[in-house]
């Protein structure tokens, strides 16, 4: 029994080795097999590293602010008798806007009127009769005294009375009106916007680094979304003679012509000014880069010779590079590539140092140094 049982044993051993050795030698053949195809090549973008001009300059977001812009209000309280502009006018300087009601304050400068007259009278009179000697030096002195009292009383009332007429304090265009006639207005509540569009500011700030670059006179262009196709051209009028203690930032201001009044007070528009000379750099599209905590790299695609087949072995290498300024869809390249390098713009992340690659370049990643929305 115990014979059997030991020849049953190892009859089993030898089938089970058996079909474990076939198992490992299948598997062993496979990589074998596997191993001398090499790695498979994989398809990537490329672009080819040239020098492009870069001008220097700096960038920053501003607020454009009317040179003369205001909210119209009254000085006086009373009631809206008249409106005498429409909505959306161009005024000149003086024009009327608004009519308070002032038939008390006519009746009362009528009153003050006829005072003062009667005081101008009988200071006349009695500089008559004190030349007669028929009144005294004190009886003239409160005569004239009570007519340049009359005569104030009367230009307070004019004032008070020409308060009740809004005026256009400047040239320019009326905005939204914002009263209705019959309609009791406080003093200082406003009547509408009034601005001057003609020239437009901008304000922007700047980092106290800049102040070496920047000077009155200097050009600037102004791109908004309102109008992304379109550049405004002026000129830094004002650097403030101050920073601000806790941004470190310089307020400037720049002047523009606005011809048609395309640019509107509260609006924001990105300000650009040239601080140089255009300068060469290796220029590469954004998405050729990876931008890593250890650095910045890019592949490089290199010839290794010829295939079996005759083609081209192109593999990929991994190199660090130093970065500049960016501009839209560029990135300006210090180092680490040289003009006429072959570089992959898409497809690094299935790639590795060595690893084959097939070069495809009907579709190219975005390489634009002024990008502009499409529309939707």
């Amino acid at each position: 029994m115990i014979k059997r049982m030991l020849i049953m044993l190892i009859a089993v051993g030898v089938v089970l080795g058996g079909i474990f050795g076939f198992i490992s030698f299948k598997g062993r053949m496979i990589k074998e097999s596997m191993m001398s195809q090499g790695k498979p090549p994989q398809t990537v973008s490329t672009i080819t590293a040239e020098f492009l001009d870069w001008l220097p300059k700096l960038e920053a977001v501003g607020s454009l602010q009317a040179v003369q812009g205001t909210n119209i209000s009254a000085e006086v309280s009373g009631i809206v008798a008249e409106i005498h502009f429409k909505q959306g006018d161009n005024v000149k300087l003086g024009t009327p806007l608004l009519q308070l009601r002032a038939n008390d304050d006519i009746a009362q400068l009528a009153s003050l009127k006829a005072t003062a007259q009667l005081a101008r009278i009988t200071y006349k009179r009695d500089q008559a009769q004190f030349r007669a000697m028929a009144v005294s030096k004190q009886t003239l002195d409160i005569d004239k005294a009570n007519l340049e009292v009359a005569a104030a009383n009367v230009t307070q009332q004019q004032a008070l009375l020409d308060k009740k007429l809004i005026r256009a304090p400047f040239t320019g265009r009326l905005g939204v009106r914002l009263v209705n006639v019959g309609q009791y207005l406080e003093a200082g509540t406003a009547i509408g916007t009034l601005q001057a569009l003609d020239t437009i500011f901008v304000d922007f700030f700047l980092p106290q680094q800049a102040l070496a670059t920047i000077k009155i006179g200097q050009k600037v262009t102004l791109k908004t979304d309102a109008y992304p196709t379109q550049n405004f051209a002026g000129d830094i009028t004002v650097i403030n003679p101050k920073v601000d203690i806790n941004t470190r930032n310089v307020l400037v201001r720049a002047t523009l012509m606005n011809p048609g009044h395309k640019l509107l007070p509260g609006m924001y528009a990105t300000v650009n000014i040239a601080t140089g000379q255009a300068q060469p750099y290796i220029t590469l599209p954004r998405t050729a880069i990876a931008f890593n905590p250890f650095g910045s790299t890019v592949y490089l695609v290199e010839s290794k010779g010829m295939d079996d087949k005759g083609n081209p072995k192109l593999i990929a290498k991994q190199v660090f590079v130093t970065t500049g300024e960016s501009r839209g869809d560029q990135v300006s390249v210090l180092k680490g590539v040289n003009e006429g390098d072959i570089v992959v713009t898409s497809g690094q992340i299935k790639l590795r140092n060595g690893t084959p690659v097939v070069i495809e370049n009907s579709v190219q990643p975005s390489n634009d140094a002024a990008p502009q929305p499409k529309n939707q």
